[in-house]
């Protein structure tokens, strides 16, 4: 199953300037991330200390991660890539550099 680091930045434009619904709206978000790691959609999560971006591990497939990311949108901003474990990069290293040999 592909894997898939997402970084993602808070859309200013967007939250609250009321510390009461901005407080609300964070909080609702929170236990949208929550609900999605008990359900597997997200692998793992973090945000960055100063509260402005953050990452995500999600191991599924385009139109799922699509369909994922869309419940925070216009809110969050994404930047996602697919990645690979260790184990695919030295498989991949070792076979480029077999096949160069000959």
């Amino acid at each position: 199953m592909p894997r898939y680091y997402m970084r993602w930045q808070m859309n200013h434009t967007f939250i609250p300037p009321e510390p009461e619904a901005r407080v609300k709206l964070w909080l609702t978000m929170l236990e949208m991330v929550k609900a999605e790691l008990k359900a597997g959609g997200l692998t793992d999560w973090g945000i960055c200390s100063d509260s402005s971006a953050g990452y995500a591990f999600a191991e599924t497939d385009e139109k799922t991660i699509h369909a994922t990311v869309l419940k925070w949108i216009p809110y969050i901003q994404f930047d996602i890539k697919p990645v690979l474990p260790v184990e695919q990069v030295i498989a991949n290293i070792k076979q480029v550099a077999a096949a160069a040999k000959k």
